[in-house]
Parts: structure tokens; sequence; C-alpha cells
């Protein structure tokens, strides 16, 4: 699995594709955060990162995809896949491997945000006038979003061998598991009857539900299984597909 996560990760930075995912992420969040006029922290005024958590989900839908997009489907495409599977290497290894290198990245991405939480603590009246227990439990929740976003991107990759394909599929099926449920459960036929059953099947009502500053364990059980179903599928279409 080490040596999947490793070539993974060299993969990834060794185009410029890497890192225009990465930079992309963080010119998009610190522009909506601190710069876009009227909705930004210091006309709001406001000692809290709540836009950023609101915002995050959003740009990772680009994000992710772009990163997953060519964990199987440019390995199908070259012909490598069958060389990779001729390792002693169980599917396990080659899929955990590659999730785990996606995953790292996509914390490298959020990593430098950390920087905006001793911005606003100095921003603060008085200074240090910020809830960092919900900054914290924001960012995990963010976390435990991403693994989910990752975990169907590579689901994704394995769908097509077409690298772009692979990203808009990936796009696709991240808004509709994010915000497709709880679009879904406001429709005048569904609302008021049976909406909040559909909305807990997607993804936005236990994130904001983390956003309140409280991280209990359903919400945790949730993004767990997610996360657990979707690198399932992944394995079994590996073996599928290879068999």
């Amino acid at each position: 699995m080490l040596a999947i996560y490793q070539k993974e990760i060299n993969l990834f930075f060794s185009s410029m594709i890497g890192y225009i995912a990465i930079i992309f992420y963080l010119i998009i969040t610190g522009f909506f955060v601190w710069i876009y006029p009227g909705d930004n922290i210091l006309n709001n005024g406001y000692a809290d990162l709540y836009k950023l958590f609101e915002l995050g989900p959003l740009v990772m839908l680009l994000l992710v995809p772009a990163i997953t997009m060519r964990s199987f489907a440019e390995e199908f495409d070259s012909g490598t896949i069958e060389f990779l599977l001729t390792k002693p290497l169980s599917d396990s290894d080659i899929l955990l491997g590659k999730f785990f290198a996606s995953y790292s990245i996509v914390i490298i991405a959020i990593l430098p945000t950390t920087i905006y939480i001793y911005s606003v603590y100095q921003l603060g009246l008085p200074v240090g006038n910020i809830d960092l227990g919900a900054c914290i439990t924001s960012y995990l929740g963010l976390l435990m979003l991403a693994g989910i976003f990752v975990a169907i991107g590579l689901f994704s990759s394995l769908l097509t061998r077409n690298t772009i394909s692979a990203f808009l599929v990936s796009l696709f099926l991240s808004y509709v598991i994010y915000r497709g449920f709880s679009d879904i459960a406001h429709f005048p036929m569904i609302y008021g009857h049976f909406d909040h059953i559909i909305e807990n099947i997607g993804i936005h009502a236990h994130y904001q539900a983390i956003q309140k500053g409280v991280l209990e364990s359903r919400e945790i059980i949730y993004f767990t299984s997610m996360i657990i179903a979707f690198l399932g599928g992944t394995k079994l279409l590996l073996e599928k597909r290879f068999w």
C-alpha cells in the first residue's frame, strides 16, 4: 500500500495540474473569505470563519475530482493497470494506497487555510474573541466531507478510461450526494411529509449539523459509512473490470 501511496503522490506533483488545483482552491476560498465585496470577514465584522466552511464544500466539488480523475482512468487507458495488478499487492492495497494519497493531497490543500484562524483570532474584539472549538469541529467536518468526495472520485475514475469523463462523473455524483437530496426534500410533494428522511440521506444536512460546533457520534458514523460504501463499491468494480 505504501508503494502505491508514494507513487500516487509523486505522480500528482510531477505535473502542473496538481499545483494548479491546489492554488485554485486557495485563491477561490481566500477571495470569498477576505475580498469578495459585502460578504467577507472584514465587511461583516464577525470574528468567525463561517464563509470558509460554507464555501469549502462547493470548491471541493471541483478540487477533489481534479485530484482523483487520473487514479484509475489513466491506469486503464495506458494499460498499466494490468502490470499493477500482477504485483504482489491486493486490490485493497491498491485502492487504499490511492485513497490515502488523494486524501493527503486534499489535506495539503486545506492546511494553508488554517492560518485564517490566527488572522481572525487577532482581528477579534477583544483579541482572541473566536470560537476555537467551532473552528476545529468545522475543519473536521470539512475533512470528513473531503473523504467522501475522494471515495466518490475513485469510484468515478474506475467507470471510464477518460480522465475528463471521470472528472465530470465525480463532479455530478458528488453534487448529488452533497446537495441533491436536500434539494429533492424541498419539492412541494415531499416537503412536510418525509422530507427529513430524504434530506438525511445526503451529506448537506450532516455537514450543517457539524458546523454548529458539536461533533456527534451519528455524524461520524454517517461520514465513515459513506466512505466505506463508496470504497467497497470501487473494490467490487475493480475486481469485476479486471476479471
